[in-house]
């Protein structure tokens, strides 16, 4: 597996950033905003299947820095962190991952989502992503375990999440409104326990 580094120094809206030889993962900023509204356009129809319905200014600048601001609130408060996916070489721009729902206490938790620009699909960047970020969730955040749910009819992302290591555990009946429509959705799990210290295995 190629070498991963993660930096989370602080609760500085920038502070968190996961790298490898091939890959950046970090918050998004103010001016990413371009090659995130080309990806969306170009992406929407293959996304909005799969996302909550978006709004009519789901696009605009004012929405994405509004996006923006509250990410970094999000991150700063310990709640979520959202993150862009780069190719690390030319900084173009892939897809996101969000680690959301953080739990502390007796849950120590967190629930995944993530998005592929379609151009990027099926090619193994989300899989690259998921090898950076779950040793930063088990190792840097120190939680146990991290919750990801799929719509039944997503065969990609349930592949992704199997051979990520995640297991099935269950039906959510009318989990999420999802284009528009509440979705029954199968629920995965992944535990500290399950990798060896946080690590997945890669299948190259």
């Amino acid at each position: 597996m190629p070498k991963s580094v993660f930096r989370f120094l602080s609760r500085q809206p920038d502070a968190v950033e996961l790298e490898n030889e091939h890959y950046v993962l970090r918050l998004p900023r103010y001016q990413d905003f371009n090659q995130w509204h080309k990806l969306r356009v170009a992406s929407r129809q293959f996304l909005e299947p799969w996302e909550p319905t978006w709004r009519r200014d789901e696009l605009t600048e004012g929405a994405y820095r509004a996006r923006v601001i509250r990410g970094k609130q999000e991150y700063a408060s310990g709640q979520a962190i959202p993150l862009f996916l780069f190719h690390k070489e030319s900084m173009t721009l892939l897809g996101g991952i969000t680690i959301g729902y953080i739990r502390r206490g007796a849950a120590q938790s967190c629930m995944i989502g993530y998005w592929m620009g379609e151009a990027y699909a099926g090619q193994g960047h989300m899989f690259a992503a998921l090898q950076l970020v779950i040793p930063y969730i088990f190792t840097g955040l120190e939680l146990h375990r991290i919750e990801a749910a799929c719509i039944p009819d997503n065969a990609r992302s349930i592949r992704l999440l199997e051979k990520a290591g995640f297991q099935r555990e269950g039906y959510l009946r009318g989990y999420l409104k999802i284009n528009g429509q509440w979705h029954d959705h199968v629920m995965f799990s992944l535990l500290a326990t399950d990798t060896d210290k946080g690590r997945t295995t890669d299948s190259r």
